[in-house]
C-alpha cells in the first residue's frame, strides 16, 4: 500500500508550510528582520556599558526609535553603533543615557534631546553621553562607607588626646 501521488504532493506541501512557520516564528522570537527599517547609524561613546549588548533598543520619550548594532572599543572608550529609524530626528545636543528597564531588567540606551537646531546625519557622534548606573558598583561603595565609620571614631578619639595640654594629669 503506497500512498498515491496526490497524498504526496499534500504532505510535501504541508511539510514546507510547516517549515515556513518554523522560520517566521523563529525570526519574530529572536527580533530579527530581513528586511531592516530604512534609518541612520549614529555614534556615542562611554566609559562603562555594562550589560549593554547589541539588538538592544534605542529609545526617545520612552519609545523605540532604533537599536544598537554594533559595539566595540575604541581609545579605551566603548563605541556604540546606533541604527535610527527615518523621520527620528537627534539634534547636535542630544544626550545619550545607558539606562536599565526595572531594577535588574534589560539594558537600552535613552535618547534626550537638546535645544539644538541642527540635526545629526548618519555618521554622525552624539558627544554627551551618561555612562551606565552599576547597582553591584553602588551597593560596594555603601558597604565600603559604611564600614569606615567606625575608623572615623577611632581618629575623633585620637585628636582629642593630642588636644590635651602636656603636664596636666587627669583623674
Amino acid at each position: 500500500m503506497y500512498a498515491t501521488r496526490t497524498t504526496q504532493l499534500i504532505v510535501g506541501i504541508f511539510a514546507i508550510l510547516g517549515i515556513i512557520a518554523l522560520a517566521i516564528l523563529s525570526l519574530s522570537l529572536g527580533k530579527l528582520t530581513l528586511l531592516p527599517k530604512p534609518g541612520y547609524t549614529l555614534y556615542a561613546s562611554f566609559d562603562n556599558i555594562s550589560g549593554l549588548k547589541t539588538g538592544d533598543q534605542v529609545q526617545l520619550a520612552g519609545v523605540q526609535v532604533g537599536k544598537i548594532v554594533q559595539i566595540e572599543l575604541k581609545d579605551q572608550r566603548a563605541r556604540v553603533a546606533m541604527r535610527v529609524d527615518d523621520g527620528v530626528p537627534i539634534d547636535k545636543d542630544a544626550i545619550a543615557s545607558i539606562k536599565t528597564s526595572g531594577i535588574i531588567g534589560d539594558k537600552y540606551v535613552s535618547i534626550a534631546l537638546g535645544p539644538s537646531d541642527r540635526v545629526l546625519k548618519d555618521g554622525d557622534t552624539i558627544r554627551q553621553t551618561e555612562s551606565a548606573f552599576v547597582l553591584e558598583d553602588a551597593i560596594g561603595q555603601l558597604i565600603n562607607n559604611s564600614g569606615s565609620g567606625g575608623d572615623s571614631a577611632k581618629d575623633k578619639s585620637s585628636n582629642s588626646e593630642k588636644d590635651r595640654k602636656p603636664g596636666k594629669s587627669e583623674k
